[in-house]
């Protein structure tokens, strides 16, 4: 049974497209405060009104502590309802203590479109977390970031931006303000201590931000007779489905013996781009399963219609591949359509569903996702078939070497 997907984005730094659009009022979970926003004020009307199916609820305190801050805080221009507000939701989806589940104040839902689209101004790396630990998922090829060498899987334990006036560790920070934290107009720095495996002391880089565009797909054919498609595919974004059937196409006429899929420092996106993705190599049978919390599973089916099924095929990933680039790196291992090989991988399987609450945003937790065969990587990564690194000491690409011998 085909399935029709809804734009549900698994993803390690937690950017969605929108699902569900409501109205211009919205009830803030199951609290006594009515939150309209006013677009032609710009600005959040409060009301103390109590919801009458939740008269119930007491939130005195919440209003005792509110009231006390109106009357006693002594920057009176720091007092802003709206920010409040938010703060106050944020707080409360906090408290779930899932780092993927968050409240995105408008400027972070219009920084998480922006991922979306492409185009950005910042440093060039995504992050998500090992653990409780913030971590780089993968630093952009050509990035500010990648160019001072900044690696996947290096943990970051400080940022420092003097412009901005912030110095502080990472413990219990959450990632929308992380992000917001690291991210700033092009031309501006921001310092990074990070902690690497293998490395007795931490590192301090500065990172120069600049604009940063991000393209889905980038293809190119290799070996000796330039007859294997080496298909880098670095997102699961907005313009993604469009730019790989492109590349698909000059593939399908240049005829190339073979393809390297590459998810190397591939973060993740929109999970039915990675049934997407994962149906151009397979005819039949599951691309990804989702379990509810009542432990209920769906199988996604793959679409029926692969552009790439004869194709001999090796899936390149590391520890930068994350999320939907593990569903399809999974999906074809599974199968037995591709060899894996390279370093395991991120390790994140679960599934936020984004609401999209006027100019804010909630990313919910509501699934997790396994492979066909029922693992979940969440923690753990994918296991490749064939373990190799890449050197980083070294100008050769040792994992698409070993693709190329594998192939020949």
């Amino acid at each position: 049974m085909k399935l029709t997907l809804p734009k549900i984005r698994i993803i390690a730094i937690s950017v969605v497209a929108a699902i569900l659009v409501f109205s211009l009022g919205f009830w803030s979970g199951k609290s006594n405060i009515r939150v309209a926003y006013d677009k032609s004020k710009q600005k959040v009307n409060i009301s103390r009104e109590i919801p009458k199916q939740y008269k119930d609820v007491d939130f005195k305190l919440f209003w005792e502590v509110w009231d006390k801050l109106e009357a006693s805080y002594f920057d009176k221009s720091k007092l802003e309802p709206d920010k409040m507000v938010y703060g106050a939701i944020s707080g409360m989806v906090a408290a779930l203590g899932d780092p993927y589940t968050v409240f995105l104040p408008p400027d972070d839902q219009k920084r998480s479109q922006e991922d979306l689209g492409g185009e950005f101004e910042g440093v060039g790396i995504q992050i998500g977390f090992k653990g409780t630990q913030l971590a780089v998922t993968a630093p952009l090829e050509g990035s500010p970031a990648s160019a001072v060498g900044v690696k996947a899987g290096d943990f970051i334990i400080g940022i420092k931006d003097e412009v901005k006036g912030i110095d502080r560790g990472t413990s219990g920070i959450s990632l929308q303000e992380a992000v917001s934290i690291i991210r700033g107009p092009a031309g501006t720095k921001v310092k990074l201590i990070l902690v690497r495996e293998g490395e007795e002391k931490p590192i301090e880089v500065e990172i120069v931000r600049t604009k940063i565009e991000v393209p889905s797909v980038v293809l190119n054919f290799v070996g000796d007779n330039k007859d294997v498609a080496h298909l880098k595919l670095l997102k699961f974004g907005e313009q993604t489905n469009k730019e790989w059937d492109e590349a698909v196409t000059k593939i399908r006429v240049e005829k190339p013996k073979a393809v390297v899929l590459d998810l190397r420092n591939n973060p993740g996106g929109f999970l039915n781009g990675a049934v997407f993705i994962a149906s151009e190599f397979l005819k039949s049978g599951t691309a990804v399963m989702r379990e509810n919390g009542q432990g209920r599973r769906q199988e996604l089916t793959v679409l029926g219609k692969p552009k790439l099924l004869d194709n001999k095929l090796i899936v390149l990933v590391n520890k930068g591949s994350a999320s939907a680039s593990e569903i399809v790196a999974g999906a074809l291992k599974d199968h037995n359509r591709a060899q894996i090989v390279g370093e395991k991988t991120f390790g994140k399987g679960t599934i936020q569903e984004s609401l999209e609450l006027d100019d804010t945003g909630l990313h919910i937790t509501t699934e997790k996702w396994l492979t066909p065969k029922g693992t979940w990587v969440h923690g753990e990564g994918l296991e490749p078939n064939i373990i190799i690194e890449d050197n980083a000491d070294t100008e050769e690409d040792e994992q698409l070497l070993k693709a190329l011998e594998l192939l020949r």
